[in-house]
């Protein structure tokens, strides 16, 4: 228990050092966590891995920044590590963490929704109809579906049909819920929309865990991958390997399967060139920046995602609006991961304390990636990168050479897998 003390303790370190290094900051200038009169007021909308670990920054790193995080929801859920859930190897407390530590801080915590950002006034409303002034504004609202391409989902989803499972929480536990009453023998189909999308929770991951539980539990059942692309998008070799090692006979993966309608009560999924019967149909909807996003205007790439400066994070469409994670249009080989919307409120945070001050912001911000994926209950992959700010082209770019995949999947990663999970939350949260 000691030795594993340390151990967390020092991954914690790294951790936050790595968010160090990313910023250019150094533990010198890491000054107070209070004193002196406030340098500026921000406001942070979201509370998920971008928003909270932002939230948590400026006042680690400004010290005297005024800070108020928006959040809808009174605790946090974790979208990396609850595809456990639905494979029945974690429970929802396992991924659930509370804001206390951002309060701690000196983080003003208001829960509530977020229903307008008045950009000219620098004020958001929320819909209890009071409203917060803001000299910064913090972004990191997520992402939102784009369901009119699909005929019927809507309609299966609002009726509780057909889960998405896409947003940890209420759908998570719907989902496990709807495949534990699933007859043995039944198909369970999950259908893939064609990328960019949110991941993690990745979907070759969720049909590695569910594909765990029909084995364990149902294994007279089926599992069917829909995948509107080509093939597989991330650690292709790692995930065959894992499908044929482990799941042969009840995993079957269709490349060029997009979904074009769902009907029957949400048990028909209608392909271009084939009908799909389905005792649970899981459909992960395409995706875009949040709706909140749209409607301020910043959504302003491909109707879809929010265009930054990426070396403030600041919207392209909106100024003094900083927007971070899954909602903004990605650099070359970026991933919509947690670890990243991370990195990102780094950057994001340390810009903004100098922006407030005056002063440059660093002009070589690094950040960093890493994405870890269960293919059984204990064994894991990864797939990592480093990205270096190009002043040319002015965006992000992969470090050559930096990063890659697992050799293969093992029991060592898994216990790595679980302690980034601890030493994420703590660093975003406290």
């Amino acid at each position: 228990m000691y030795k594993a003390s340390i151990k967390q303790a020092l991954n914690r370190r790294q951790l936050l050092l790595g968010g160090l290094a990313a910023t250019g900051l150094s533990l010198s200038g890491c000054a107070s966590l209070g004193g002196g009169p406030s340098i500026g007021r921000v406001v942070v909308i979201g509370g998920g891995f971008g928003g909270a670990t932002a939230a948590r920054y400026l006042k680690l790193w400004g010290g005297n920044v005024d800070v108020t995080l928006i959040e809808r929801q009174a605790s946090f859920v974790s979208c990396p590590i609850s595809n456990l859930v639905l494979g029945g190897h974690k429970q929802m407390a396992d991924i659930t963490r509370g804001y206390d530590g951002l309060k701690t801080m000196g983080v003003k915590m208001l829960q509530g929704e977020v229903t307008a950002i008045d950009a000219a006034a620098k004020t958001v409303r929320l819909a209890d109809g009071s409203s917060v002034a803001y000299d910064r504004l913090i972004l990191s609202p997520g992402i939102d579906f784009m369901l009119d391409g699909i005929g019927g989902l809507k309609a299966a989803l609002d009726a509780g049909q057909v889960m998405h499972a896409w947003k940890a929480g209420p759908q998570t536990v719907a989902l496990r819920k709807q495949l534990e009453a699933m007859p043995d023998g039944g198909v369970f189909a999950m259908s893939i929309p064609k990328a960019p999308y949110r991941c993690p929770p990745g979907p070759y991951e969720r049909a590695c865990m569910v594909a765990s539980y029909l084995k364990q539990y149902k294994p007279k059942s089926k599992l069917l991958v829909l995948d509107a692309n080509p093939e597989i998008t991330s650690k292709k070799a790692l995930f065959e390997r894992a499908f044929k090692q482990h799941y042969d006979g009840i995993l079957e993966y269709r490349a060029n399967a997009e979904l074009k309608e769902v009907a029957n009560g949400g048990k028909l999924a209608k392909l271009e060139f084939e009908d799909v019967r389905a005792d649970v149909l899981n459909v992960i909807p395409p995706q875009r920046a949040a709706d909140l996003a749209l409607k301020a205007g910043l959504v302003n790439v491909n109707q879809r995602w929010s265009a930054v400066n990426w070396l403030t994070m600041e919207s392209t469409a909106t100024p003094f609006v900083h927007v971070l994670g899954d909602a903004t249009f990605p650099g070359p080989g970026m991933p919509k991961s947690g670890h990243m919307a991370n990195q990102q409120a780094k950057v994001a945070a340390a810009a903004i304390i100098q922006l407030l001050k005056g002063e440059a912001v660093n002009a070589t911000p690094v950040v960093m990636n890493t994405c870890y994926s269960f293919v059984t209950a204990k064994d894991v992959v990864h797939v990592a990168s480093v990205h270096q700010y190009d002043a040319a082209d002015k965006t992000f770019k992969p470090v050559p050479g930096s990063g890659g995949v697992s050799a293969g999947a093992n029991q060592i990663e898994g216990r790595y897998a679980l302690s980034w999970a601890d030493n994420i939350w703590t660093d975003m949260l406290g």
